[in-house]
Formats: C-alpha cells, sequence, structure tokens
C-alpha cells in the first residue's frame, strides 16, 4: 500500500517494511469492516449523491461497511458523517484500440478477477474500445491505498470481504431475484379447473360486485365468470365479502382481481387454498371469458418489435424526427437519461418536469442542504435522489460533446461510438417504483399514469418544505344536476391535469376517413393488402368543446327523490394552476379487453385560453339537492354478524374494553386476534372506541310511484347514436345536440330543425376563440397559457411503443429521446399525448 500523495523517494524500503505490517496498519478498523450477507446491497456501479461510477474521472469509493458507492466529490462526506474508514476505489479504464487491432474482435477485461458483475459501458462499441478494471482498499482521512487482490499480505477476513464485494449482483437484480413473487406456489386446481358454458363475456370497464354493486377490490370467479367483492378490510374499505360467500355456496375454487390482469399474468386466489397462487393456465381461463391477455403485447426494450401493430408506419418517423439529420447539442439542460427496457415513460416525465423552475429551485437549488441532511441510506431517500437526478441533467456534468466532433469525417464514428452518453437512473427508478406492481416492473407504462404517481409521491416527501407539485394543482367545480327534479349540487375536488376526449365524429377529413375505411373492408374481404392508413384530423376546439358537455353520471342518487335517478354532470374550472397539464385520452379498450389507441391528428395550439372553462358557482333560479347521503347498502342476511368471541377473548385478556375487541375482530372481517388488535391501536384514540357495536341497518324507501313523469329528453342528453348519424351528414355535434333536443329526439323532425335553424349560433365555433393561435393580450389572466412542452407515444396501446419529448428551451424546440438531445427541426405538435402549457401571466 502507499500514502497517496508521498513522495517517491525511498518509497519502496517502506512499502517492503510496512507490508509485513498490514494486519496491525488495519486492527483499529476490523470492527467496521463487513462481509456482505445475503440481502445486503452492494452499490459498487454508482454513486448515492451522483452517476459517477467507476468510469468516471474520479472512479467510485465503495463503503466497506454500508456498500454504499460514493464519488470522488461525495467520499468525504461520508466519511465525516459515519466516522467509516475504508473504502474500496474501483476505477474501470477505457481506451480506444490501437490502430491495426483486430477488426470485430470483443472488448476484453484484463484483470478478469475484478467487477465481475459490472458490465460494460453500453456506449463503448466493444470493436473499438478496451478496458482494464482496478481496485484498491482506502483509508481515509490519510487516503492510505492498499491494491487489490492483496491476499498475502492482508487479514482473511478482510480479503473475504474484499471478495464478496468484488462479486457481489448488482442490487437491482438481488432485488428481482429476492421478489416475494418467487414464494408462490402453482394451485393444486390450475390443471383441472373445469369452467361452465354459460356465455358469460366480462366487459373491460365498469364492473361492480353482482350482489351489493361495490366497484373495488373485485375478483372474477374463474368456474363461472361471476363478478364479486372481497373481504371488508379494517379500515372500512375492501367489500363485503361476497367473493368468499360464493365460494362456500359452489366451492368455485378460483379468483382473479379484475384490475390486476396484465399480459404476463394476474393476482390469483385460492379459496381452498387460502393462498395467493399462480396459474399457469390464466389466459386460457380469462379468454374462457372474453379476456385476451396474450394480445396485449409488450415491447421488449422500449421500442415496436415486430408484434407491435403500429396504427400508422410513419408514426415513428415523424414523432422521432428520424428522417432528419437533427444537430446534437449539450450542456446544462441537455442531458439524456438512458432507456433502462422500457422506461421512456419515467425518462420523459422527468426530463419535462426539471425543465420547470419550481421543480429545479425544490431539488437542485437546495442541493447541498438535502445532501447534508440526507439519511445514512440516501438511496432510500426520495429528497436525495431528486436531487441527484436533477442535478444530473442540470449540471452538464453528463453531457460534453466528444472531443473529434470538429473533424468532418468523424461525425457518423463519433454517434455511433461515445456522443451523448446520458445518465442510468436505475437507483431513481428502484426507489420511486418500490412497491408498485407496475412501475417496479420492466414492463412499459403510461407516462400519464406515471406523472400522477410522481405528483404524488413528491407531495408526500414535501412535509414542512416546498411542494413543488403545487404548480400543477387546481380545483374542479363539478356540477351535478338530478333529471327528474331539476336540483343542483355543487362540488369541488383537487386535480393535476385535464383529460380531454377525442370525438372522432368531429374529424375533419371524414369523407377520406369513410373512404379508407370501405377499401380496408373491400382489401380483407378480397385477402389483398390493405391501403395505406388514413389518420383522423381533430380540430382541437372540438375536445374542448366535448370536455364541457355533460355526461351521465352512473347510479346516480338524488336526494331529492332519496331513490336513484337519472344525473348528469359538467366540470368547469374553479382554480387555474400555474403549469395546465392537458392529456388527450388516445387510449381505450376493446372488447377483448386489448388495449387500442386512436390514431388521431389533434391540431393542439400554442396559446390557449380557458377563460370560459371557468367555473360559476351555484346560479340564481337554481335549487339545491339536499344535503343527504346515499344509504348504506347491507346484504340481504340482517341476522346479527357472525364474530369470533375466541378473538374477542384474546384480546380482552389484554386489558381493552370488551366492546372494542368486539368491533374490532368484527371490522377485520373476523381475520384473528393479530389483525383485530392492529385496528385496536389504529383505532384507541376515537371517542367512541369503547361504545358498543353498532350495526347499520336500512329499509328500503318506498319508490316513486310510476306515475312520475318521465325523463324529457329537453331535460338530459340526446342519445348519441342519434348524434353520431347527424354529425356523420356533416352537421357540427353542438348543433346536432340543440336539434335533438328541441324535437324531443325525433331524427327526422331534427333534421327540418336544423335547416330551419341555420343562423343557430355552433357553440364550438364560440370555443374556438379559446384556443388562440397568438396570444390574447386583453386577456391574459390566470387562464391563458403557452405550449412549453410535449410527451409523444408511438405505439398501438400504452403497455408497447416509445415515448419522446419535445421541450422549448430558449426560444427553440428539442427532442429528448433516450439518451439522446437534439434540436429539433419540425415538433410534431399534432401526435402528442400530454401537453404541457405554462400561464402567460407569470412568464
Amino acid at each position: 500500500f502507499r500514502q497517496k500523495g508521498a513522495a517517491h523517494s525511498g518509497a519502496s524500503s517502506r512499502n517492503v517494511k510496512m507490508a509485513t505490517d498490514l494486519g496491525e496498519l488495519l486492527v483499529p478498523y476490523m470492527p467496521t469492516i463487513r462481509v456482505p450477507r445475503t440481502g445486503d446491497r452492494v452499490f459498487k456501479s454508482e454513486c448515492a449523491f451522483s452517476y459517477d461510477s467507476p468510469e468516471s474521472e474520479g472512479g467510485l469509493y465503495v463503503c466497506m461497511n454500508t456498500f454504499l458507492g460514493f464519488g470522488r466529490e461525495h467520499v468525504e462526506r461520508h466519511y465525516h458523517k459515519t466516522g467509516q474508514s475504508v473504502y474500496m476505489h474501483l476505477k474501470r479504464h477505457v481506451k480506444e484500440k490501437a490502430t491495426g487491432a483486430a477488426g470485430g474482435a470483443i472488448s476484453r477485461r484484463r484483470n478478469g478477477k475484478v467487477f465481475l458483475d459490472l458490465e460494460l459501458n453500453r456506449d463503448f462499441n466493444g470493436v473499438d474500445y478496451e478496458y482494464e478494471d482496478e481496485a484498491k482498499l482506502v483509508i481515509f482521512p490519510d487516503h492510505f491505498e492498499i491494491p487489490l487482490p492483496n491476499i498475502e499480505e492482508l487479514p482473511a477476513l478482510v480479503t473475504i470481504a474484499c471478495d464478496a464485494v468484488l462479486n457481489a449482483s448488482s442490487p437491482y437484480k438481488k432485488q428481482e431475484a429476492d421478489s416475494w413473487e418467487e414464494e408462490i406456489q402453482v394451485s393444486k386446481h390450475a390443471r383441472s379447473l373445469r369452467q361452465q358454458e354459460n356465455g358469460v363475456r366480462i366487459p373491460p370497464s365498469g364492473w361492480k360486485c353482482a350482489k351489493c354493486e361495490m366497484r373495488e377490490n373485485l375478483w372474477l370467479n374463474l368456474t363461472d365468470g361471476s363478478v364479486l367483492c372481497g373481504k371488508w378490510f379494517f379500515d372500512g374499505s375492501g367489500g363485503n365479502g361476497h367473493a368468499l360467500e360464493h365460494y362456500k355456496e359452489t366451492n368455485f375454487p378460483l379468483a382473479v382481481k379484475l384490475d390486476t390482469i396484465t399480459p404476463d399474468g394476474a393476482d390469483i386466489y385460492s379459496f381452498d387454498e387460502e393462498e395467493a397462487v399462480l396459474d399457469p393456465h390464466i389466459s386460457e381461463h380469462l379468454l374462457h371469458f372474453g379476456i385476451d391477455m396474450l394480445q396485449m403485447q409488450r415491447t421488449e426494450n422500449g421500442h415496436h418489435t415486430d408484434n407491435d401493430v403500429q396504427p400508422c408506419v410513419s408514426d415513428w418517423e415523424v414523432i422521432q424526427e428520424s428522417s432528419l439529420k437533427l444537430k446534437p447539442v449539450y450542456g446544462s439542460g441537455y442531458t439524456g437519461i438512458k432507456n433502462l427496457a422500457n422506461s421512456c415513460y419515467l425518462s420523459t416525465t422527468m426530463q419535462v418536469l426539471f425543465s420547470i423552475p419550481e421543480f429545479q429551485r425544490a431539488y437542485v437549488g437546495n442541493l447541498q442542504r438535502i445532501f447534508d441532511y440526507s439519511p445514512l441510506d440516501p438511496t432510500q431517500d426520495f429528497s436525495t435522489q431528486m436531487a441527484k437526478l436533477g442535478h444530473g441533467l442540470l449540471s452538464g456534468q453528463y453531457s460534453k460533446p466528444p472531443m473529434k466532433s470538429e473533424l468532418i469525417e468523424q461525425v457518423m464514428k463519433e454517434e455511433y461510438k461515445q456522443q451523448q452518453r446520458g445518465i442510468s437512473p436505475k437507483m431513481f427508478k428502484a426507489l420511486v417504483s418500490k412497491g408498485h406492481p407496475e412501475f417496479s416492473s420492466d414492463r412499459q407504462q403510461d407516462a400519464h399514469e406515471f406523472f400522477l404517481h410522481l405528483i404524488n409521491l413528491v407531495e408526500r416527501n414535501s412535509s414542512g418544505s416546498e411542494n413543488p407539485g403545487d404548480v400543477f394543482r387546481f380545483l374542479v367545480e363539478e356540477r351535478v344536476q338530478c333529471c327528474q327534479t331539476q336540483k343542483v349540487r355543487y362540488t369541488q375536488r383537487i386535480d393535476y391535469l385535464m383529460q380531454l376526449p377525442v370525438p372522432l365524429e368531429a374529424a375533419s377529413n371524414r369523407e377520406e376517413l369513410i373512404a379508407y375505411e370501405s377499401k380496408r373492408k373491400e382489401a380483407e374481404e378480397n385477402m389483398r393488402p390493405p391501403p395505406e392508413p388514413v389518420r383522423a384530423r381533430i380540430p382541437f376546439t372540438a375536445c374542448l368543446q366535448a370536455f364541457t358537455e355533460p355526461e351521465n353520471v352512473p347510479d346516480f342518487w338524488s336526494s331529492a327523490l332519496q331513490a336513484k335517478s337519472a344525473g348528469v354532470k359538467t366540470s368547469r374550472f374553479a382554480s387555474f394552476p400555474e403549469y395546465m397539464v392537458m392529456q388527450i385520452k388516445k387510449f381505450t379498450f376493446g372488447v377483448d379487453w386489448v388495449p387500442k389507441k386512436l390514431d388521431v391528428s389533434v391540431d393542439v395550439p400554442d396559446f390557449l385560453d380557458l377563460n370560459r372553462l371557468r367555473a360559476t358557482g351555484l346560479q340564481t333560479g337554481e335549487a339545491e339537492l339536499p344535503d343527504l347521503t346515499p344509504p348504506i347498502v347491507i346484504p340481504e342476511d340482517t341476522r346479527a354478524p357472525e364474530i369470533d368471541e375466541s378473538s374477542v377473548m384474546q384480546l380482552a385478556e389484554m386489558g381493552f374494553p370488551l366492546e372494542a375487541c368486539r368491533k374490532a375482530v368484527y371490522y377485520t372481517g373476523n381475520m384473528g386476534a393479530e389483525m383485530a388488535f392492529n385496528w385496536i391501536i389504529a383505532h384507541m384514540e376515537e371517542p367512541d372506541f369503547a361504545e358498543p357495536l353498532a350495526i347499520p341497518s336500512y329499509m328500503e324507501p318506498d319508490l316513486p310511484s310510476p306515475s312520475f313523469p318521465t325523463i324529457s329528453a329537453l331535460d338530459n342528453q340526446p342519445p348519441e347514436e342519434s348524434i353520431s348519424i347527424l354529425t356523420s351528414m356533416g352537421f357540427p355535434r353542438h348543433h346536432t345536440i340543440q336539434a335533438l333536443k328541441a324535437t324531443n329526439n325525433n331524427l327526422e323532425r331534427a333534421l327540418d330543425w336544423i335547416f330551419t335553424h341555420p343562423d343557430c349560433e355552433d357553440e364550438s365555433e364560440a370555443m374556438s376563440d379559446t384556443a388562440e393561435t397568438e396570444p390574447n393580450n386583453n386577456n391574459q389572466d390566470l387562464s391563458s397559457y403557452e405550449l412549453f412542452a410535449f410527451i409523444s407515444h408511438m405505439g398501438s396501446s400504452t403497455m408497447s411503443g416509445h415515448y419522446v419529448c419535445h421541450i422549448k428551451k430558449e426560444g427553440r424546440w428539442l427532442i429528448y429521446n433516450d439518451h439522446k438531445v437534439c434540436l429539433s427541426e419540425r415538433p410534431p405538435k399534432d401526435l402528442g399525448y400530454m401537453y404541457f402549457y405554462r400561464r402567460l401571466s407569470s412568464c
């Protein structure tokens, strides 16, 4: 070993003498040196605070006690905070092969015993580069260095610890290998399950329990297709246990949770075996009820495959601008993010968020404070990893031009080799997706869902500090009207994103679409190649108009009638956010459960004025619905509930009030004393904790007489089929709705009404001034916005394809496509999926 910076004079003689004293030198540090155990994560490829790695100039330091990795810039902080002195310094030397090296030879590792699990950086082409690994033990604060391997001189424990660190698997691979899913066993009923031929087909949405109309925690019985609710949890959520009752009545053993079905499987429960199970034949069992899970194709690496049917082949070329020679850009704010196998939904979302000043200030602006106060394990701290990612994107340290970029003949070669390495957010992805059934997988996900998930994480981790997610927060005013009594109720809810419907009937190229569909059917019948696809062009004003139209409220309970009735709901903005996020609802489900994507082009504007969508509140002449809640619906069996008295007595013996014990056992569904004890701990501070158990009962009131007047067409939305017939003739949607309402939904009379009212104002045209092509300088209030970013999706569904984003910085559009960042030549604004607007008044 040697002391860094020591004079070379006499170094050899000192090293010979000190080599015999290595054991003595390491004695004070031996209690702090650990051998990694099963479950320990060894971070030897990435710094906890930066994206430094063994390939970085300063290499990586791995603490021999915590096994956390640190770049040269951050290792001192860890030493001063923890007092840990012994680190393993890992360095990978990468260099170009000498001219004349064997063409086509794979890159080689000169020290094959080191970094056995550290993969070669994919940005380096193995044909042109070779690399050598180096490892040392470094003792702080004097930076004594001991080259490895050094088996003869090192104590046995230290040698074992070093070997274990060098041979440790990636912490992310270990996390996958130790997943609880590996413990689930195949059900004994999977192979022999008999399914009834009863014609049951399960729709892709709108499920509810067949017995109590519960709409959450629903289970599909794989024998007869019954959809029933699960157990009632201690917090009052979950269901009424009808799925279990059904098993007791029928002995049909297997059920699948409806909202967990993916192409890779689903959550399956065996009532007979009383545990979660695997079903190797789940795809066949689901297909029996019309659910074709195998058609929900996902891609291997975030890009399309041959099995990924593209709605329009040019999507990939247009959105990625791949037919153009785009100019790469480098520096602060122009750092790309590597695709970690289907992680482009995460990359595009984070690129947009860290282009917003509030996110930059909250995390990068507070970088040192966040790092200084980070916990002992910064890999599990949300603020630390957000600050790390933001600094990685904005510092410019990981976005530097290639050394030979000035040589024209090297341009293509440099693009093929080392250009735009970007950062690899493995640690960040592992943290933000922890415990989430979808984001923790390597499957492609929906960028819209990830955006909401991340905003939720930001809010949960911003206690006592600035919450940058508030810039997206706004209030929605919902107006619900009872169609029979005409009474209304106004409520407000918080939202972070505006979802715009896509009214296909409003396509401006309707005739072209009809002709294409005719040719497609003809080609299909004659077994000829299909014609070139035609994309529907939807005016943005039509999407806004569809957003404003009333929608039916399913299972509406009118407090005025105290019975179920027809109800309609409209939504408006009670407040406007600093940044408006708009999602075009392109994704839907077919009747076979296969996700579909609408192939549409929407002329989204650069400037937006939403003042016409401002909420108004209760209007003069409107009568409010009574403030009554719907009655509690309970199963028809109104006998006294069965309570496990043995569990009650176990809890009572601990000193808890008897009535509280009875309530605890009841509200946890007789699932044992342990579950009931947890309920007691969570509720013991409540004022009615020891009050007797009161079971809600409800006798259904007399329903309104059949002589009640029927719902008038003037009170409700006309049938969608009638609207579609008239709009297919070329009439504006709003005009047809007015005509149908005025003629009691009579199509013939409605057509005459349209011709006799040609001057009737088309509200969709009136709405057009909400989407200005230029900013309205006279109305730059809280509802005026300018487009600054959008995320686009290529592929046939959210479960396949690829995401890229375009962001406007310093007056120019850029495209962020994984690790590549370039100037955009033709930003495809009409093909976007999520749009981000900033308020003009705050610019």
